[in-house]
């Protein structure tokens, strides 16, 4: 009987509004895409979609609520790149497992960063950075939002694959440390997209490089570091996962809903307008190989720049 009444709720499903977690604030990027996504699934589903969202902790708090939550199919988390592959090479210890207590729902969105100068910089390019870092050691600078950052990763990791003598120089925030770009306080920075494109679009900032493996659509003139540095890919990207636990059938229906809502172009488009690039189509078993080998990457890179746990 039990199992036929566990049997009847899953076929029921949704018959509840549905939350859904992020670790950022109301307003980032990754909010207004999960924003966007978690309108078109609650009319797809019939079902209203909720976030809520708890920021703080290096995204600890989130992923830490969402891994606890019932695998019932009606908690799920959006997840970066940090929650679920860079924690685990930053901290000796997490409150969570990122690939024991979430299954793999559907990939959303790629999230490339930049390395970006002052649009009047002499520098014109990722090689003429580099050469300049080596003419005079330590007295270019490039701004990040620190050594255990995404952006700041990509800063130590083009320093050593360029075998560059940058200073990296840690900030609060992308905002400061672009508004410092613009000032003539550093000569470059290391930022995502989508927070850098609009300066970059208004002619403040100069784009020298982007850090995905393709070049990316809308900036097919800029380069990606890897044309010069072999290797040097990293990008940040949005996923949908849920609680261990969740019943296959849900994660079948959420991971087709979701690829559907992307593919849409006027779906796309408001999310490049925000700055990811969507990328629909992927299974689950997709997204859990794609989670392995990211692991095994940012396990190698940490490796080569030396950076430790805490």
């Amino acid at each position: 009987m039990l199992q036929a009444r566990l049997a009847a709720a899953q076929d029921a499903w949704p018959s509840k509004p549905i939350k859904m977690i992020l670790s950022q604030p109301a307003g980032s990027g990754p909010d207004n895409v999960a924003r966007l996504l978690g309108d078109g699934l609650g009319h797809a589903l019939g079902q209203p979609l909720v976030i809520d969202n708890k920021p703080g902790g290096q995204n600890l708090i989130g992923a830490q609520s969402a891994a606890r939550a019932p695998a019932d199919g009606y908690t799920l988390y959006f997840a970066t790149t940090a929650a679920l592959v860079t924690n685990s090479y930053l901290f000796k210890t997490l409150p969570y497992d990122p690939l024991k207590d979430f299954v793999p729902v559907a990939f959303v969105a790629n999230s490339p960063f930049a390395v970006l100068v002052r649009a009047d910089s002499n520098i014109a390019s990722l090689p003429d950075l580099v050469a300049q870092s080596q003419r005079d050691p330590g007295k270019l600078s490039i701004a990040n939002e620190g050594p255990r950052t995404f952006g700041g990763m990509i800063a130590r990791l083009i320093n050593a694959r360029a075998k560059a003598q940058a200073n990296l120089v840690s900030y609060s925030s992308v905002g400061v440390a672009l508004q410092d770009i613009i000032g003539g306080h550093a000569q470059a920075v290391v930022a995502d997209l989508a927070s850098s494109s609009q300066l970059a679009k208004q002619g403040r900032l100069r784009v020298l490089a982007v850090t995905s493996s393709k070049r990316v659509p809308g900036w097919e003139q800029v380069p990606t570091a890897a044309e010069y540095l072999p290797g040097v890919e990293m990008t940040g990207w949005m996923a949908v996962v849920a609680p261990t636990g969740t019943a296959a059938t849900t994660v079948t229906r959420l991971n087709a809903e979701i690829n559907r809502l992307l593919a849409l172009p006027a779906n796309a488009e408001k999310i490049l307008a925000v700055g990811p690039i969507p990328s629909p189509g992927g299974s689950p078993k997709d997204f859990e190989a794609f989670l392995l080998e990211e692991h095994k990457r940012l396990a190698q890179i940490v490796g080569e720049i030396g950076l430790l746990p805490e």
